[in-house]
């Protein structure tokens, strides 16, 4: 499977910049795509999906799942795993605050819709965002419904089903009782932890609109090593 990487030299090859060769979807990249998409009458939306991987690099086509530009929030919110709210304040501030805007410092206040906000603020600069992105139950009902699966971000009560208090975090995978989230201030850090799957709410499972259409199942695993929380203020 190509990857962003892939993609950045063979644009730079051909003339389009996407600014560094980090790896990184960022927006330089995503505006060499739009060019070279332009460029070549396809659709102009800054995806590396299908159409655009086939043009770029040849080849037989390839489904949207298996494509760099899938679930672009979900490679940026893997790449913050690990980081702490008080040990890694300051880079962690600064990544919140690089989406346009945060609810403030993670070391006192929940930062679960921040975290999402950002990725998804990075990685798909076109997405209307929630009104309040930093309110976890806002994203029960943004974007599109969707099944479980890699990338959706997924949205649970806490408390009680009716509480406006909760969690949002991002699927990466499930057993028979419990998602496995992704997710800030989970443990004071971001991490991957269990969410009992009755805590999920009404529609809770949740696609960006200007995404990839995916639709790639659940991905089943046993959870090994993983803690449980059922309460992530």
């Amino acid at each position: 499977m190509k990857t962003v990487l892939d993609v950045q030299r063979r644009l730079a090859e051909l003339g389009f910049d996407p600014g560094p060769l980090d790896g990184l979807r960022g927006r330089k990249t995503i505006a060499a795509v739009e060019m070279y998409q332009r460029v070549n009458h396809l659709a102009v939306d800054g995806i590396a999906g299908p159409a655009t991987i086939r043009a770029l690099f040849g080849g037989a086509p390839v489904s949207p799942q298996d494509t760099p530009d899938a679930t672009p929030w979900l490679d940026i919110a893997l790449s913050k795993k690990g980081l702490r709210e008080k040990a890694d304040n300051a880079e962690l501030r600064a990544f919140l605050k690089s989406g346009g805007g945060t609810v403030g410092d993670p070391a006192k206040v929940p930062w679960c819709g921040d975290f999402v906000e950002t990725c998804i603020a990075i990685a798909l600069p076109r997405e209307v965002l929630p009104n309040n992105p930093y309110a976890a139950m806002s994203w029960a009902t943004w974007g599109r419904e969707c099944n479980p699966q890699p990338g959706a971000i997924l949205s649970f009560w806490r408390g009680s089903p009716d509480n406006w208090q909760g969690h949002v975090g991002f699927y990466v995978a499930e057993d028979a009782t419990h998602f496995h989230v992704l997710g800030g201030n989970q443990s004071d850090a971001v991490t991957i932890t269990r969410i009992a799957k009755t805590r999920l709410r009404k529609g809770g499972a949740r696609w960006p609109l200007t995404a990839l259409a995916i639709d790639a199942g659940a991905r089943i695993s046993d959870g090994s090593g993983l803690i449980e929380t059922t309460n992530e203020a």
